[in-house]
């Protein structure tokens, strides 16, 4: 009788509030009510996988902050979306580069330098339960939970470590700056003049904010809409921006709900919505509103985005030190390690 195979296992020894399993979520489920959810970062996941040679795998978001980890064998991870303060031992573990953390090493993640939400992604990917085709964590589902210190989490099998390192050059999108926005079914709803104000103003990202969705505080008016209390409730989605009764606009986010009755001015493109999410409170925002055609013009699907992504990976130049099988490598020409036949 065999005995049962044991899976790597990752061991939280210390953790920030709101640190979650994400993927890239449950598309196909929001006509029984449930949001796609996911990523608040897509992007985020994407650039792991093609970092790491693998499809979209589960992996840790954190939000602001991350904590300290290890696992039991050797394994490759890498460090995405919002730019976190971390080492391994007393050595800093690079941004979009792949790393190979050894069993027993501790990652140490602090705060976000730049950003907000953070991921670390294994080579191997988290391996927890599947729910409705996914592991992410939906909060307001009740699926899956906020990740607590001592918890151990199954990994998959890293079958290439001593792969050479990659690492990924990518524009900076935690920073602000315009956001593009494409109209929705009540755009036409908001006046010219509310609209043009709405492109004019430059908005702050506040504090208030989750996986939900994130308010924007401005100074100035709200961005009413005369006859905003007749609307009839109806679909939302990821992007849309939300206008409340005093005319604050709230960006909804990864994990919103499915079905909403405030009035919406407008959506964010996809291609921006991880800029969006990346804002730390404080960060400056301003909207440019395009056309459905140019909106269309930028749509890119999951599969072409991470082929594109692979392409962009760059091999880093290692230290001979930290090349495990170095002997392996052919040197000079006609010299090997001398054990092959």
């Amino acid at each position: 009788m065999q005995g049962t195979v044991l899976m790597p296992t990752l061991t939280i020894h210390s953790i920030g509030p709101g640190v979650t399993v994400q993927d890239l979520g449950r598309p196909g489920w929001t006509v029984q009510g449930l949001s796609t959810g996911g990523a608040a970062d897509r992007l985020a996941i994407l650039e792991a996988a093609a970092l790491l040679g693998t499809p979209p795998q589960a992996g840790l978001e954190m939000m602001g902050f991350g904590g300290v980890y290890s696992t039991d064998t050797d394994t490759r991870i890498v460090l995405t979306g919002a730019h976190m303060q971390a080492t391994i031992g007393d050595s800093p573990a690079p941004h979009n580069t792949t790393i190979l953390l050894r069993a027993g090493q501790r990652l140490n993640i602090g705060g976000a330098k730049h950003g907000t939400f953070g991921y670390l992604s294994f080579a191997g990917g988290i391996q927890t339960d599947l729910v409705l085709e996914s592991r992410s964590t939906h909060l307001t589902a009740g699926i899956g939970a906020v990740l607590q210190t001592g918890t151990t989490l199954p990994l998959g099998t890293d079958s290439d470590t001593t792969s050479a390192p990659k690492r990924l050059t990518t524009d900076d999108r935690t920073t602000g700056g315009t956001i593009r926005v494409m109209p929705g079914p009540q755009t036409a709803f908001f006046s010219d003049d509310t609209k043009a104000s709405f492109a004019q103003t430059t908005f702050v990202r506040s504090p208030r904010g989750n996986r939900q969705g994130v308010r924007l505080d401005h100074d100035g008016a709200g961005f009413s809409l005369d006859g905003a209390l007749n609307i009839t409730s109806d679909l939302i989605v990821p992007g849309d921006i939300q206008m409340t009764g005093e005319g604050v606009p709230y960006v909804l986010l990864s994990e919103c709900q499915t079905i909403g009755g405030y009035p919406r001015i407008g959506t964010v493109l996809p291609a921006d919505l991880p800029k969006l999410a990346q804002a730390a409170p404080g960060t400056k925002l301003r909207f440019a509103f395009i056309s459905l055609a140019d909106a269309d013009a930028t749509a890119v699907s999951d599969t072409t985005l991470l082929a594109n992504l692979r392409k962009d990976c760059q091999p880093m130049i290692r230290d001979p030190h930290d090349i495990v099988d170095l002997l392996s490598y052919q040197l000079i020409s006609g010299v090997t390690a001398g054990n092959d036949p």
